[in-house]
């Protein structure tokens, strides 16, 4: 699962980091057509002025015909932004935009070329972790030919994007610590130091030395390990244990 600097503005993993948006950077973010339908029922339900929704008085009017709402028409370029930029970076929020202007009416059936340029970029200071993008988005009504003919809609704002996550360090202390490093003092005690005394007196009966069917049938290997006692005292003996013929193992 990725982690929120991980992901891009629709929350699939990010491909692009604020590292990635330099000044001088230009993302083209299409072209959109302007469907007339939805134009005025923009209009009606968020800006119901009379030359955006009724067509009689617009067509009588200077405007010649209905024109789309400004709000509509900065929508249609964040949809674009969204589409083909925020979806592949790693996006946060926006602290807000500086300017925002209309440059000529927008009309049902228009073809409009979209695009962003990177003006400036720093790492900000109030969110660590995040970078401050500072963009200018425009759109373009295309002509028949689909040149450029008239910037309609001029933009300039500010984006965060997280910045690219460090890889870690294979070779850093927490990940390269032995096994032995990163045991509890207790899990590394050896088998002599923390058998009891009941256990470590009876190792040789215990342990896997072949078993007959009595005490005096026990094979005996070699001598014992050391064995230390919990409490620190003197460590017993390591003479080899002697087996009575006559009874069981008895020891020096």
């Amino acid at each position: 699962m990725t982690t929120p600097a991980e992901r891009s503005g629709t929350g699939q993993p990010a491909e692009l980091f604020f590292e990635d948006l330099v000044p001088g950077l230009t993302v083209d973010l299409g072209v959109v057509t302007v469907d007339g339908d939805e134009m005025v029922a923009f209009a009606r339900r968020f800006d119901p002025q009379w030359y955006h929704v009724d067509p009689d008085l617009a067509g009588e009017s200077r405007h010649g015909g209905l024109i789309a709402s400004g709000f509509y028409t900065v929508s249609l370029f964040m949809r674009a932004y969204v589409d083909h930029l925020l979806s592949r970076a790693a996006a946060d929020a926006s602290p807000g935009l500086e300017e925002l202007r209309w440059l000529a009416p927008v009309r049902a059936g228009d073809r409009l070329a979209v695009r962003v340029d990177v003006m400036g970029a720093r790492p900000s200071t109030a969110r660590p972790g995040l970078g401050t993008v500072s963009l200018t988005g425009t759109m373009l009504r295309l002509g028949p030919d689909d040149r450029p003919e008239q910037e309609v809609l001029r933009t300039r704002f500010r984006g965060w994007f997280a910045a690219r996550p460090s890889e870690t360090d294979p070779a850093s202390p927490a990940d390269s610590a032995s096994p032995a490093d990163s045991t509890s003092p207790a899990d590394s005690t050896s088998p002599a130091d923390s058998a009891s005394p009941a256990d470590s007196a009876n190792r040789a009966d215990s342990t896997g030395a072949d078993r007959a069917d009595g005490p005096t049938g026990v094979k005996q290997s070699a001598s014992a390990p050391a064995e230390t006692s919990p409490a620190g005292n003197k460590p017993a003996e390591t003479s080899p244990a002697r087996t009575s013929p006559d009874g069981p193992e008895q020891r020096a």
